[in-house]
């Protein structure tokens, strides 16, 4: 890790309010009177409050984004010092649990005065957004309150898609992290090996080496590739001829990277050797067609051209790549229709997949962060040959 320095952990003041006067700004474009989130990733990323607590769903939080103004957190009790620890000066707080009404009245009186202009309070409805609170209580929040609740989906990933530089080297560094521990990994797998150990030996190593947590770690194995890169790892035990599949999410202070690498065991066929030389050719297409302002249909048309050109019988992923930050997965898609625009400062994953014969399939991944010019490789890239494990 000598090349790079570690990030000091939470950002400045001065950032949070450059976010939130972002969210303003575009908050306006979509005619939004406010803004209310609910889940970790959208609090984290407006107050920078974190704690293990969200493992517990009894308790709704509430953070309010006004059109003018700093942000309000309408909160249980419990969390007010750890609230009151961040940037956010106004902590509104209700003694919870309490079923009968958890924070719903005093969102109310929140909420209300705010919608002066527009009558729109918007909310976490779309698309790769979900309500951090029961179902009931928002319909019980719209009916106690004037302005309307609208999806604000879009506008929350408008501010969150672009980085800034804090951003982007809290990513760089996971992705280093996880780069040099893929690189070893090797020199620890046997074949013999069950999936299983082998994501333990690597999940481990991740730790060592400076990561906060691994969210996600998939690992698969299979005769030639793999039949699909969700499920797993399980305790089928590593052989002659297998190809090991493993993707991390592991994380730095909040912020993800999300990349793959395959290890070869015992032997590799000339048939594999071409699928992996495929898919390493089409990473270099997709990173080089990320450039401002071309769209993630031309990158995606970048790598799927020379997919199909070698023979793909398929795709059940869906998509070449996407976006990455506090979530593992965001917005926007390398895929046909999503046609958005690719900006200075966009973090993305590139991701190639090719079935090449029923249920055999081999995936590569890279992560990037979009420059003035270009891009620039955040993960250090996977060998153009794959390893091979004796």
């Amino acid at each position: 890790m000598a090349d790079i320095i570690t990030p000091k952990r939470g950002f400045s003041k001065n950032e949070f309010e450059e976010r939130v006067s972002k969210a303003q700004k575009i908050m306006h474009e979509h005619k939004l009177d406010a803004i209310f989130v609910t889940t970790p990733h959208n609090i984290r990323y407006f107050t920078g409050f974190d704690s293990q607590f969200w493992e517990s769903p009894t308790r709704p939080w509430f953070v309010v984004i006004p059109a003018e103004g700093k942000p309000i957190a309408v909160i249980p009790e419990i969390g007010e010092p750890g609230m009151k620890s961040t940037w956010i000066e106004d902590v509104r707080t209700w003694k919870a649990p309490n079923p009968k009404d958890d924070g719903i009245s005093l969102l109310s009186s929140t909420l209300e005065p705010l919608a002066k202009r527009f009558g729109k309070i918007g909310a976490e409805l779309g698309r790769e957004m979900s309500l951090r609170m029961p179902v009931i209580d928002l319909i019980k929040l719209k009916e106690s309150i004037q302005p309307e609740i609208v999806d604000a989906s879009t506008a929350i990933w408008d501010m969150r898609m672009i980085k800034t530089s804090a951003e982007i080297n809290h990513i760089n560094y996971i992705c280093n992290i996880a780069s040099e521990a893929y690189e070893a990994l090797p020199n620890n797998l046997a074949i013999g090996d069950t999936e299983r150990e082998a994501v333990r030996k690597l999940r481990i190593d991740i730790a060592k080496r400076g990561a906060d947590a691994t969210p996600f770690m998939a690992g698969i194995s299979g005769q030639g590739g793999v039949s699909q890169i969700v499920c797993g790892p399980n305790d089928r035990v590593l052989g002659k001829g297998d190809v090991l599949f493993i993707d991390t999410g592991s994380t730095y202070d909040g912020y993800f990277c999300d990349f793959d690498r395959n290890y070869a065991f015992g032997e590799i066929s000339s048939e594999v050797e071409r699928i992996h030389e495929t898919l390493w050719l089409a990473t270099e297409a997709g990173i080089k067609a990320a450039v401002p302002g071309a769209t993630t249909d031309e990158v995606w048309i970048a790598m799927n051209t020379i997919i199909q050109e070698a023979g793909a019988i398929g795709n059940n992923v869906g998509r070449l790549g996407h976006g990455l930050g506090l979530q593992l997965t965001e917005p926007p898609s390398h895929r046909p229709g999503d046609n958005t625009l690719i900006v200075e400062n966009m973090v993305l994953t590139i991701e190639p997949c090719m079935e090449y014969a029923p249920n055999k399939m081999i995936v590569h991944e890279e992560n990037i962060a979009i420059t003035k010019d270009g891009s620039k490789l955040l993960t250090k890239r996977a060998p153009r040959q794959m390893p091979i494990i004796k």
